[in-house]
Formats: C-alpha cells, sequence, structure tokens
C-alpha cells in the first residue's frame, strides 16, 4: 500500500485550457515501518523521559488537593406532610436540588463560612472550591470541598451543611433540607492523578518523537540507496561503489 504525499512522479492536468503538471512522491507503508523501526530506540527513550517528567512534576510540583463531602436529603413541602411519597412528590425534590444547590453556594452562605472559620480567601476563590450535586439523580444533594488540608476541607464543610438549611428555608419556603451524612474527608488525596498525567506525558512524548521523525525524514532530500535514485529521478543504476575500510 502507499500514500500520495508530496513531490515528483509526475502527474498532468488540464485547468482552462493549459497543462499543469502536478508531483507526488509516494511512500510505501514498508518505508514507514522500517523508518519507525531504525528509530525505535528513540521513540522509547522519548516516551520513557516524558513520562518520568510527567511523574515527578506531578509528584514535587503540583500540590495534592483533598476533598470532603456531606450529604443532605431535599423535601419537598408535601413530602414532609405526607406518609405516601408520590413520584410527583420525588420529581419536585430532585427539581429542588439545582435550587437548592445555588443557594448553598451563594455569596449569603459562603460569606458567613468565611466569617465565622475565618478564612483567607474571598467569596470567588471559596465558591470555585464547592460543588454541589444530586447523588445518582436522587433527591439526595452531596456537597464537596476541595482544599490542600485535609482538616479546613472537612471544617468548610461542616459550616456548609450547618449554616444552609437554615437559609435555604428562608429563602425558598417551599421545602426543606435535612443532613444526613457529616462532612467527612478522604484519607488520600483526590487530584492530581499520578497515574494519568504520567500516561498522559508519555503519550504526548510518543506522539512528538514520531512526529519529529516524520518532520525529519519528509525534510531530507539526500540518497540513502540506489533504489532512491531510480525512484526519484528515473535513472538506471549501471553500478554501485562499496564503501570499503581499508586498515593503515
Amino acid at each position: 500500500m502507499t500514500f500520495l504525499i508530496g513531490q515528483k512522479s509526475p502527474f498532468l492536468s488540464i485547468t482552462g485550457g493549459k497543462t499543469v503538471e502536478q508531483e507526488y512522491e509516494t511512500i510505501d507503508l514498508r518505508e514507514i515501518f522500517f523508518m519507525l523501526k531504525n528509530n525505535l530506540l528513540a521513540i522509547v527513550a522519548s516516551t520513557i523521559v516524558c513520562a518520568i517528567v510527567g511523574f515527578l512534576v506531578t509528584n514535587f510540583l503540583i500540590t495534592p488537593q483533598y476533598q470532603a463531602s456531606a450529604t443532605m436529603i431535599v423535601n419537598s413541602q408535601q413530602s414532609q406532610t405526607s406518609t405516601n411519597l408520590t413520584n410527583d412528590m420525588l420529581t419536585t425534590a430532585k427539581n429542588l436540588v439545582a435550587t437548592y444547590g445555588i443557594i448553598v453556594k451563594s455569596d449569603t452562605v459562603l460569606d458567613q463560612v468565611i466569617e465565622e472559620l475565618g478564612l483567607d480567601m474571598t467569596y470567588e476563590q471559596l465558591a470555585d472550591r464547592v460543588s454541589v450535586s444530586a447523588v445518582d439523580s436522587t433527591q439526595v444533594m452531596q456537597i464537596s470541598v476541595q482544599d490542600e488540608n485535609p482538616a479546613e476541607a472537612k471544617a468548610i464543610v461542616g459550616k456548609i451543611v450547618e449554616i444552609a438549611p437554615d437559609v435555604i428555608q428562608e429563602a425558598v419556603e417551599a421545602g426543606s433540607v435535612k443532613v444526613i451524612s457529616d462532612a467527612r474527608v478522604g484519607d488520600a488525596p483526590v487530584s492530581p492523578n499520578k497515574t494519568m498525567n504520567t500516561a498522559i506525558a508519555g503519550l504526548l512524548g510518543l506522539v512528538a518523537s514520531v512526529g519529529f521523525i516524520f518532520l525529519k525524514e519528509m525534510l531530507n532530500n539526500t540518497f540513502k540507496t540506489d533504489d532512491d535514485i531510480q525512484k526519484h529521478l528515473g535513472f538506471t543504476v549501471l553500478g554501485v561503489i562499496p564503501q570499503v575500510e581499508v586498515e593503515d
């Protein structure tokens, strides 16, 4: 199998009454295979070096982030007063999760958290660390905070779930939230992902090395074998002078 990529191999076309000579160069898949095979050591070395660099950068230059989480259940006003829950009641409660999530991340809640905990950060900085989501599309709402200090992340989540229910009930007046799981923080950091970063760095090294080899080969217009002379110039090779090493 061959590819048409560049120059040589004249091809004639007629455009507007004029004959235009277009040149293409064919590359055999075998040439690509041998080109990669001859540079296999460089490709492997580049991949390994980039992977090691990615691991070292991830391990020593990126600050680990810990995540603390707590869960609250969202209740609509109807579900609080009725003993038989219907699908409409559950759907209403699920839809309230998005509304309550906005309230949880509002300055009304987070500014109070910053003030009571004495945090050295702005509202925008704290809001970027807080995430609110529904657990498996249910009426359970999970509040998570990421911070380089696990104790601080846990304290922030704990203070949010302490302040948020009263603020939500006062703002919405149509339902409530109750804490079903207190703030907990994992023992291991959630980011950065050392394995993924190392794999991505190695893959980038692989792609970069292969791309450089292809570019170098495309820009190399020297003749390496007698077949290149016949292929590119169309001349028949009558003889080859071998390279002989002569000892003194």
